[in-house]
């Protein structure tokens, strides 16, 4: 049979992209310097059609059953699989060093484990007596848990046939390396190796499988893409890591919704689901204080309600600083400029600016500008706000204040907690009961709720209860 001379074959290290001749730049993910000559390109063979191992079905008759996700024990995490890991799938989990990707899976897997579903954790970032240490810390210890520390993909393997888990947690993907593959563990072809090998193994185990991912100091997942495309599921784990508010994102996931967000704390003995998240961003006073704000922000279909602080000083230089924690420092800018030239409000120019949200939440929503803006007004004018105030809506430049989603349902999750004034967009619906709703049209209604600020006579704002 005829075949192709092997010629020299090249490779982005990025993305995994591959070419017969080099080039400076990757055209797939647009990286410069990362084509790198890897070997030959394989000859070309004519593949024979071969016996099949199981016919196809009709697919009503499939049994649907066998894909039932069954729950890991971890409730936040069940919400954002959509119930559970299904048996057969692959679970890819990234985040930042030091987040606590490795607390949470340890977590899940000791959960998990029982008579008639056995777990196998295996770390290859550290040694089984540091995984036994975290283990007594967090309580993560149980019978039906099996560890092991490997780094070869053979000995991973047989592990899998001496345990026979349920579930595989792999920590991490790009610490196994397989002897049949060249390159270092981490590379775009170990890494593509090691994904295919645990999938395959999964799916004909019926094992769900766990894996850890490294990502890059851009935020995204290590190796190549086609390692996200392979899975069946992705999610980010994110958190400041001085903070103890972690979230859990799905980016990908073919058992169940996109929009889904679990929310833990993580602290000394472990880390622990947040049914109830909303108490980590507020600060309780008895009396307001100037230059706070709250509003309600939705982390995929979950309303949480958020601090939002201000301060205004004096400046002692002639820039005068502009500071943000938590919040977008475009967007705390135009909220800025929008209050000096829509609200006249000019005592802003010339002073140090600091503002900053309360546990540690990012609020990166237009939702929040309103609240953003009320919070610079009441610091500027060192004046509170109404006690047990929320204030919803986008800002645009022109000082009109816009529509945004989800206004029901931030409204409601304001009201469980007791909150009794709110301020929202013009046409956001029915008010819940007792609470007092108001709706503004632009920058300069909103800021009348300011004690002090006189209303004009051709206001147009609307009070519901």
């Amino acid at each position: 049979m005829a075949r192709k001379t092997d010629r020299p074959a090249y490779r982005c290290s990025e993305c995994g992209w591959s070419t017969a001749k080099w080039l400076g730049r990757c055209p797939e993910c647009q990286a410069w310097g990362t084509v790198e000559e890897v070997g030959g390109v394989p000859a070309v063979r004519t593949v024979p059609a071969a016996r099949v191992a199981s016919p196809a079905l009709p697919i009503g008759q499939v049994n649907g059953l066998e894909a039932v996700a069954r729950g890991t024990g971890v409730p936040e995490l069940d919400r954002v699989l959509g119930g559970g890991l299904v048996p057969g799938a692959v679970v890819l989990l990234a985040g930042e060093p030091g987040v606590g990707k490795s607390t949470l899976l340890l977590d899940v897997a000791a959960k998990a484990a029982s008579e008639t579903h056995r777990t196998l954790y295996v770390t290859g970032e550290e040694s089984a007596g540091q995984v036994r240490m975290r283990a007594d810390r967090i309580g993560a210890i149980h019978d039906h848990l099996y560890l092991a520390a490997e780094t070869d993909l053979g000995s991973v393997l047989g592990q899998l046939d001496a345990v026979k888990p349920s579930l595989l947690v792999l920590d991490s993907v790009q610490t196994v390396a397989s002897a049949e593959v060249d390159g270092a563990p981490g590379g775009v072809a170990q890494v593509r190796e090691v994904a295919g090998a645990l999938i395959r193994a999964s799916k004909e185990r019926g094992m769900s499988t766990l894996l850890v991912g490294h990502v890059t100091k851009d935020g995204a997942i290590a190796g190549p893409r086609l390692l996200e495309h392979l899975v069946d599921v992705v999610l980010h784990f994110e958190g400041d890591r001085h903070a103890r508010l972690r979230l859990v994102r799905g980016v990908k996931n073919r058992y169940g919704a996109t929009d889904e967000v679990g929310c833990f704390e993580l602290h000394d003995e472990g880390i622990t689901s947040l049914a109830d998240p909303s108490g980590l961003f507020l600060t309780r006073r008895d009396e307001p204080v100037p230059g706070t704000c709250l509003t309600v922000t939705l982390e995929g279909r979950r309303p949480l309600v958020a601090e939002v602080q201000s301060l205004t000083v004096a400046s002692q230089i002639p820039s005068p600083r502009r500071t943000t924690s938590g919040l977008e420092t475009s967007r705390v800018s135009m909220m800025l400029a929008v209050l000096e030239q829509r609200g006249q409000i000019t005592a802003l120019g010339k002073n140090d600016i600091y503002t900053a949200t309360v546990g540690g939440v990012r609020l990166s929503e237009p939702a929040a500008d309103l609240a953003v803006a009320l919070a610079l007004a009441s610091a500027a004018s060192d004046t509170p706000l109404p006690k047990n105030l929320v204030a919803i809506g986008e800002v645009g430049l022109a000082g009109e204040v816009r529509r945004v989603t989800g206004v029901q349902r931030r409204l409601a999750e304001a009201a469980r907690l007791g909150f009794t004034q709110a301020l929202v967009p013009a046409d956001a619906g029915e008010a819940p009961p007792g609470m007092r709703v108001r709706e503004v049209a632009d920058i300069g209604e909103a800021l009348r709720v300011l004690p002090g600020r006189a209303p004009e006579s051709t206001g147009r704002a609307e009070v519901r209860r």
